[in-house]
């Protein structure tokens, strides 16, 4: 049986009681205001939440994948896209710290720590969404600098954040191998952004195409050597997923708990709509599907800390079937409130629209499975 520790469950309560005074009273006036919490993050990286698995030695906390799952459930509990905007910036900052050189690290690692400064992930393009390898945005060597043409879509920060992580082609004739990694910082001449989406749910964070026409930056803000680039997403991928899929479980586990409080003081028919056995089995489900999702996902984090060989497989199980589920759940969860869970003064409408999205990025539900169904047959 997997239990957690008490350091961890130390770090879960204290995100708990982050997520109930800092994120869960403001939520709703966030998604229907577009509004971006720029002083809740800072707040969020003041416990150290900015640097979840970066290195002590170079101001992080250093936890695990297990503990930033803790983290991303506990926050999504009272906002999935706060989270998950979270999760993006702490991805970005860790392969800066993780892959960077010195002079890198040094440059950026300290003011993302705090979240003075916030970072993008730019892999995804129009044209290049699950197949992130075809990608076409360019990086050519010119002196001492690179210069980057080509644009980013779907961008989380895109337009507002400070620091952008970029992957683009260093080798015209190399698919994955032919992608370096670069930090672009928001001032960059040649750097712009197109208009802000307008997006289903994700409402408290700003979306943005990433835009490169005739960027140059210094190349010594490569991330790692050239032709890493792929390697390094793809890393990042891994924890990625574990966190979108531990933000689809905090969102629904908190949908689940809103259902019960309703059924309860719900009458219908002379009783409780509680005491129906239809509701009764509908709720036993949805406990049931949660926990087991929320058991893999743990699983999974242990392996992806642990760099085991199947790592990437659990990932992706873990993602599919929590991000799935969670859906569920939630649609579930609406479906016991009745209309009253269509009506935006109650938050199952916002955890329905903001969790739909986690089925489609770091990898679509399709994808996932051929990620999984690739390991199955490999020899």
């Amino acid at each position: 049986m997997f239990e957690l520790s008490e350091d961890q469950i130390a770090i879960q309560d204290l995100a708990r009681k982050f997520t109930a005074d800092e994120i869960t009273p403001f939520a709703g006036q966030w998604d229907e205001n577009h509004e971006f919490p720029r002083e809740t993050l800072n707040k969020a990286a003041a416990l150290g939440f900015g640097s979840i698995y970066v290195s002590e030695e170079h101001g992080g906390i250093g936890l695990t994948r297990i503990e930033a799952a803790l983290i991303m459930e506990a926050m999504a509990y009272g906002c999935p896209s706060t989270s998950a905007f979270i999760s993006i910036h702490n991805m970005a900052t860790w392969m800066i710290d993780c892959f960077g050189s010195d002079a890198v690290r040094e440059k950026y690692v300290p003011t993302l720590n705090t979240m003075e400064k916030i970072a993008s992930y730019c892999l995804t393009e129009p044209g290049a969404g699950s197949d992130a390898a075809s990608l076409k945005t360019r990086a050519e060597k010119d002196g001492d600098h690179y210069v980057l043409n080509g644009a980013k879509a779907f961008i989380s920060g895109g337009g507002v954040n400070e620091v952008y992580v970029v992957m683009a082609r260093t080798d015209q004739g190399s698919k994955a191998g032919g992608i370096s990694c670069f930090v672009v910082d928001k001032d960059t001449e040649g750097l712009s952004f197109g208009s802000q989406e307008r997006k289903l749910g994700w409402h408290s964070q700003p979306t943005a195409a990433v835009i490169f026409d005739n960027c140059r930056i210094p190349a010594s803000n490569m991330v790692g050597s050239p032709g890493d680039g792929f390697k390094i997403a793809m890393k990042g991928l891994d924890g990625g997923r574990i966190n979108i899929g531990a933000c689809s479980l905090g969102g629904a586990q908190r949908c689940l708990d809103d259902a019960v409080d309703y059924v309860r003081e719900r009458r219908q028919f002379g009783q409780r709509i509680a005491d129906f056995q239809n509701t009764q089995f509908m709720l036993a489900d949805m406990k049931t599907k949660l926990e087991a999702a929320r058991a893999l996902l743990y699983i999974a984090a242990d392996k992806v800390t642990r760099e085991t060989i199947d790592k990437t497989q659990w990932a992706a199980m873990a993602k599919l079937l929590s991000t799935e589920t969670g859906s569920k759940v939630v649609n579930d969860a609406l479906q016991l409130h009745g209309g009253y869970g269509f009506l935006m003064d109650f938050p199952i409408e916002r955890f329905l629209r903001d969790l739909r999205v986690h089925e489609i990025l770091e990898g679509t539900s399709q994808i996932m499975k051929f990620v999984i169904g690739r390991e199955m047959v490999a020899e």
